[in-house]
């Protein structure tokens, strides 16, 4: 039931997220560091308060005591004068026969501040609160709790403490909390860290998702080439048990192909034997007809068998790459093909240089151009570079083929009736040896039947 409110919000979490594993984790550790930050800071500013708000009250009762013995000490009907003397602007003091204190606190910071004027001033009543005063009471001389000061002053302490005649001290000290830690520095230093922070992450998480990219290299490698030299079994535990496991896949691959290939090697050098003794014996066959029908399928299957050697051998080889001129190579295979009397054309650079193997790529590209003579009487080439991709398409003007086949004609040996005879003396290996030779490249090939008539044969090499 959830499905359709999931759905979209799926969507667009994938849209905000970064599509890289390095952003993701990268986003994941400095979230979870900026979450931890704030909740460290939450904390910190909350006990900043209480310990500023408790060296506020130890100062307060500090001064207090003071204050008492020095109204004690002092003629009654100078205390007045005296006691103002002592006020400060962020600490008021007076005196007069009532407190301003009518509902004492035994909790939080008046108690606390209590328990360290009873250290010094024992015996003695002491009313503290931190409530917001009354109106002062007739008579009272001292801190008007509604007076101009106190207004300016805001949460403050309020002490009163009685004397030894039973007048009272009074003294109104707000709370100093400081400054507020959210000012533009503090601020700023906060983002630097995280930016430094960041960055840190960054370069961690990179330098820790760089195998993946080093796997990725290696199996686009290996499915170029089998014989590729294997992966450095370097790094954490966990990267090295990966890579050895990749570089065990790798040669049992390689040695799975190497098996396969020698097999179809020795059978295919087998079979010569007793072909060459059924031609031997064909030619004792009394009747004309059935002889030389015999010498044609042996013929066939002898040519058969030579390509399939020579099929065996191409994957055997592992040629070097090496600069060449694939404009130039075309065209000369475009060019002997025009000597020998078809119809060819060209279009394209006069110089492409890119790193392959040319025996490989004049093989493959020899057996596409043929095939266009052969079967759509004529090859018309076009050859692109496409960003870091070369396009090369060979038109012909045959009937080209059924949609259905545009994929099996890749496999061995498979020939379309319809206009892959046999009269032609193909073998069915043209097409499979030129897609092994440009997948070797990273490349492909692919066919699809012309809009006007006839086959497009397009072959897409790496730059």
């Amino acid at each position: 039931m959830n499905l359709p409110v999931t759905a979209p919000l799926r969507r667009i979490s994938n849209r905000l997220l970064p599509d890289s594993v390095i952003g993701r984790t990268t986003l994941v550790l400095v979230a979870a560091l900026l979450l931890t930050a704030l909740a460290a800071l939450a904390v910190f500013d909350a006990h900043r308060d209480e310990v500023l708000s408790s060296l506020g009250g130890r100062n307060a009762a500090e001064r207090v005591g003071a204050l008492v013995g020095i109204a004690e000490g002092t003629a009654p009907h100078l205390r007045h004068d005296t006691m103002r003397t002592q006020s400060t602007p962020g600490f008021r003091v007076g005196w007069g026969p009532s407190p301003i204190v009518t509902e004492n606190e035994a909790f939080g910071l008046a108690n606390f501040v209590r328990e360290v004027l009873e250290k010094g001033l024992e015996g003695r009543e002491i009313l503290i609160s931190t409530r917001p005063p009354p109106p002062p009471p007739p008579g009272s001389v001292g801190p008007r709790p509604g007076g101009r000061g106190h207004g300016m002053m805001g949460p403050a302490l309020r002490i009163s403490v009685k004397l030894n005649d039973g007048s009272w001290l009074n003294v109104l000290a707000p709370f100093d909390l400081g400054d507020t830690m959210w000012h533009p520095r503090f601020v700023l230093t906060l983002l630097l860290s995280l930016l430094l922070v960041t960055v840190l992450a960054l370069l961690a998480v990179r330098k820790a998702t760089r195998p993946f990219a080093t796997f990725a290299t290696a199996a686009e490698r290996l499915g170029v080439d089998v014989s590729a030299p294997p992966m450095a079994e370097s790094g954490p535990l966990e990267v090295r048990t990966a890579a050895h496991a990749f570089n065990v896949m790798q040669g049992r691959i390689a040695r799975f192909v190497q098996d396969r290939t020698q097999m179809l090697a020795a059978i295919s050098h087998d079979l010569k034997t007793p072909i060459t003794r059924l031609r031997l014996r064909a030619e004792f066959v009394d009747d004309d007809e059935q002889r030389a029908r015999m010498l044609n399928d042996l013929e066939e299957m002898e040519t058969m068998i030579s390509a399939t050697l020579a099929f065996a051998r191409d994957n055997a080889t592992s040629e070097p790459r090496t600069r060449l001129d694939l404009a130039a190579l075309v065209q000369g295979l475009l060019d002997d093909l025009t000597d020998l009397g078809a119809e060819c054309s060209y279009c394209g650079p006069q110089s492409l240089v890119i790193e392959a193997r040319p025996l490989a790529l004049k093989r493959a590209f020899a057996n596409l151009a043929d095939n266009a003579v052969k079967y759509g009487g004529r090859a018309m080439v076009t050859l692109v570079e496409a960003g870091d991709e070369i396009h090369l398409a060979i038109d012909d003007d045959g009937p080209g083929i059924p949609e259905a086949d545009t994929e099996r004609v890749f496999a061995p040996f498979v020939r379309l009736e319809a206009s892959r005879s046999r009269d032609t003396g193909g073998t069915g290996l043209g097409l499979a040896v030129a897609r092994a030779a440009v997948r070797a490249h990273g490349g492909d090939i692919c066919l699809a039947n012309r809009p006007e008539g006839g086959l497009r044969v397009t072959v897409v090499l790496p730059r």
